[in-house]
């Protein structure tokens, strides 16, 4: 089997050492995770493979032969293939073309041979099962994990160049249960081929369960390379953290305030009738299968989708736009923050400033230091970790760009915060900071509504849990000493 070494590996942007004498190994026929905090220097180390950046120093090595890497192409000439959570395809064309759109499609008498194009996308999913796919079917038409299917699919195309080694970062972060299973079936399908994946995740569970070893890295340098049987969660945290973390969620006393938020009747894009109430200072948790209608009601709250119903915040009738909403003391934390709530190549200051330019603002022009001793103060709260107001969002980790939205978020001292999927995507260090600060928010009075696929998560932070159910809640459960198998259990049941 190929081994593929990384030794002494040293990488410096201006002052800041990114790679710290890092090094990893990975074999042909193993899955190997690597973790670490947002910042460790885990995707450094990937652009590094994938011939995006050079290593100042260090060297790597295939089957004890030097590698160069120092374009895509001699990445992919070594034998790499990389995917990341983010699909780039083409929607309206099909799979089968989608699959074959790095490679000459196949002709006849100088014509596309559709048959054997087809045929070879056919006989490719099948190889990885995922058979259920039809190559004729629109790109667009696909889940997010069935797209991911056919971009490892499309490297199994009878051409002699199926690469040998599988990098795959954060792959789950935005598929459902059931999407996700799917991919790790396919994952087994390739380590069986004698292919290796180097895993990146932040999911410990998905981690202890595919992983046949795990390295861990710490701000740049190799911390510990284990087997799954030599190690465990308790071990991971304290690798990449430097601490034990033996309570990940902050203690909680919920309060008995008055109701900061009244819905009677709510319908939105498929969602209700539903009803319910949260009190100033309680954490209320809303779990649903994918499809139950967990997706859509944060955004009917924040008014994003057209919705009917009477809604009270405080008593005043909800307005149903989120630019209304905001200024009534509503806050929101999108579940994509790169595609819904960072600006990646603007300065994190505009990001946080955004929903609150009125009050920041002076006969029509924003004031810089207003703006700039206003995001000081959140960063610090958040324990945000940035160079200044004025940093490009890009630079940061995930887990600060994710303290920049609940930063976006505080300025206005919100009444209520609604979060969908808050951790997605996050370190165990960043949620730790997460759930401090929810907690710290919950104790001093605001309403806060957790939407999350993370059972855990749910059932960690919240005082109770709205139960989701085909677009109806059919249960509010309390949180303290419900299990993940009675919450999952929840799930599937139908309104009594």
């Amino acid at each position: 089997m190929p081994e593929l070494r990384l030794s002494g590996i040293v990488k410096t942007f201006g002052p800041a050492r990114a790679l710290d004498r890092a090094a990893l190994s990975l074999r042909g026929g193993e899955v190997h995770a690597l973790m670490g905090e947002n910042g460790a220097g885990k995707s450094t180390l990937i652009r590094i493979l994938a011939g995006l950046e050079s290593a100042d120093s260090g060297e790597v090595t295939l089957d004890g032969a030097l590698l160069r890497l120092g374009s895509p192409d001699l990445a992919k000439t070594a034998g790499f293939q990389f995917l990341h959570q983010e699909n780039h395809v083409v929607p309206a064309l099909s799979v089968a073309e989608n699959m074959h759109l790095s490679r000459p499609y196949p002709q006849r008498f100088g014509l596309v041979h559709w048959t054997k194009l087809r045929t070879a996308a056919v006989d490719a999913l099948g190889q990885l099962g995922a058979s259920h796919i039809d190559a004729r079917s629109v790109m667009g038409s696909l889940g997010a994990g069935d797209q991911m299917l056919v971009r490892i699919a499309a490297t199994l195309l009878d051409d002699g160049d199926a690469p040998w080694a599988y990098v795959m970062d954060e792959p789950t972060a935005a598929l459902s249960g059931a999407e996700a299973e799917r991919l790790f079936k396919a994952i087994a399908a390739l380590k069986a081929t004698g292919a290796a994946i180097l895993y990146v995740s932040h999911r410990m569970d998905e981690v202890m369960r595919l992983a046949d070893r795990i390295t861990v890295l710490r701000d740049g340098a190799h911390v510990a390379t284990r087997d799954r049987a030599a190690t465990n969660r308790d071990k991971i945290i304290r690798d990449m953290t430097g601490r034990d973390m033996t309570d990940l969620f902050p203690r909680h006393t919920a309060t008995s305030g008055p109701p900061a938020l009244l819905v009677r009747d709510l319908r939105a894009g498929g969602l209700g009738p539903l009803s319910f109430a949260v009190a100033e200072g309680e954490i209320l948790g809303v779990a649903g299968l994918s499809g139950s209608g967990r997706e859509v009601l944060l955004r009917a709250l924040i008014g994003a989708v057209t919705r009917a119903g009477d809604l009270q915040l405080r008593g005043v009738p909800l307005a149903a736009n989120p630019a209304g909403a905001w200024a009534q003391g509503l806050a929101y934390v999108p579940p994509e923050r790169r595609t819904e709530g960072v600006m990646p190549r603007r300065a994190l200051a505009e990001t946080i400033a955004l929903p609150h330019l009125a009050r920041l603002s002076r006969l029509g022009f924003v004031q810089r230091r207003k703006t700039a001793g206003l995001v000081r103060r959140l960063a610090q709260d958040v324990r945000l970790k940035a160079s200044g107001p004025d940093q490009p969002i890009a630079e940061l980790s995930g887990g600060n760009q994710q303290k920049v939205l609940f930063a976006r978020a505080l300025a206005g001292d919100p009444a209520i915060l609604l979060l969908d999927e808050p951790t997605r995507g996050v370190d165990v260090g960043a949620k730790f900071d997460i759930y401090t600060l929810i907690r710290d928010l919950a104790a001093r009075g605001t309403a806060v509504i957790v939407a999350s696929s993370d059972l855990p998560e749910l059932i960690g932070l919240s005082d109770r849990i709205a139960i989701l159910n085909a677009g109806r809640i059919s249960q509010i459960l309390p949180a303290d000493g419900l299990t993940e198998a009675a919450l999952l259990t929840a799930c599937y049941q139908k309104e009594s």
